[in-house]
């Protein structure tokens, strides 16, 4: 039976914690004339931003972490071609581009340069030590030296990082184990290119042998194309694993399609740190919110063209991590989620 990819994303009978933002319309600020007028307006240039990311190419339909960029931007006055435009230049998971692509930004003088991946923004920062950086989502900025500190990160890089540490793929594995107790042999999908999960590849090995699994550890950051990818999975298949466990990375982003078929047909339960691939048929996804961190970058694009030095602007950290189940695939595959993870689950698809 293959995948149930809907690119509409089926669904969902709950939802905790999800409530929409409810705004109050002032009518008698507005009446005496008292609102003052957005700062947005009051630009006299459009602004210049850069899209620096090493993910795929978006093909057909946009880039989700551009769309949902885009969104905030939207709900927070600015009008595209107004106010605003974007350069985007997207890597298609091939580190060795993004020098090329970040001086080419530099050198079309953009306001800000938004950063989409962890390597993006050294890369960054190598191009430019004066326009402004923003991290769209980067592991362990503080750890990798992106920045001298959280609080007053200093120079021009700023945003929202988004990895919780290396003890959090140990946690993530230790839900999968007790949805299938009789597992033992767990594939993993990683890239050693993306930096930050090198330390959390480390914190899970160390959980992996307190749970007794087994990792089948493979490094798919050479994987590019669909032959070299299929080429994994042929030898994933080989080695017969139980479950499987796929990081963030954008290589499983661009063969997410092949990653999903290839755990239909072999009935393995997975673990995700994207609830995209839960929507699509995966069984879990255990992370911070994706959408949320983009429209958080949004924010700081915001403060800084209205001003801000991004010096001056603390890194955010995600405090939230969303728990989501695909129920239905857990009855496909004849699991049973214990009653202590479903009350926990931010998300239920049934």
């Amino acid at each position: 039976m293959p995948a149930p990819i809907d690119t509409q994303g089926p669904a969902t009978v709950r939802e905790r914690g999800a409530g929409g933002i409810t705004r109050r319309v002032l009518l008698g600020a507005l009446l005496t004339g008292v609102v003052a007028p957005r700062a947005v307006a009051a630009r006299t240039a459009i602004a210049k931003i850069g899209w620096l990311d090493a993910g795929p190419t978006p093909s057909g339909a946009p880039s989700r972490a551009l769309t949902a960029f885009k969104q905030r931007l939207a709900e927070l006055g600015y009008v595209e071609g107004r106010d605003f435009v974007i350069e985007t230049r997207f890597a298609d998971t091939y580190w060795d581009r993004l020098p090329d692509q970040a001086r080419d930004l530099v050198a079309r003088n953009v306001d800000v340069i938004v950063t989409i991946g962890t390597p993006t923004v050294r890369v960054a920062e190598n191009a430019t030590t004066t326009i402004p950086i923003v991290m769209g989502g980067a592991g362990e900025p503080l750890e990798l030296k992106l920045v001298p500190s959280l609080a007053h990160p200093g120079g021009n890089v700023t945003g929202v990082a988004h990895n919780p540490g290396p003890e959090f793929a140990g946690k993530s594995l230790e839900l999968l184990k007790n949805a299938a107790p009789d597992i033992s042999r767990v594939a993993v999908l990683w890239d050693s290119g993306a930096l930050h999960e090198v330390p959390s590849l480390e914190g899970q090995r160390a959980a992996a042998r307190t749970l007794g699994l087994s990792l089948l550890i493979h490094d798919i950051t050479d994987a590019h194309t669909d032959a070299a990818f299929a080429a994994v999975l042929s030898q994933l298949e080989s080695e017969a694993p139980a479950a499987m466990f796929v990081y963030p990375n954008f290589i499983a982003a661009k063969h997410a399609r092949a990653i999903l078929a290839f755990l239909w047909a072999h009935r393995l339960p997975s673990m995700f740190q994207d609830t995209w691939f839960v929507e699509q048929g995966a069984l879990f996804s255990y992370y911070a919110n994706w959408n949320t961190l983009r429209r958080r970058t949004a924010d700081y694009v915001d403060r800084i063209l209205k001003g801000a030095k991004p010096g001056d602007l603390p890194i955010e950290q995600p405090t939230k991590f969303e728990l989501d189940i695909n129920l239905r695939t857990a009855k496909t595959f004849g699991l049973t989620i214990p009653p202590s993870t479903l009350l926990s689950a931010d998300r239920i698809i049934r």
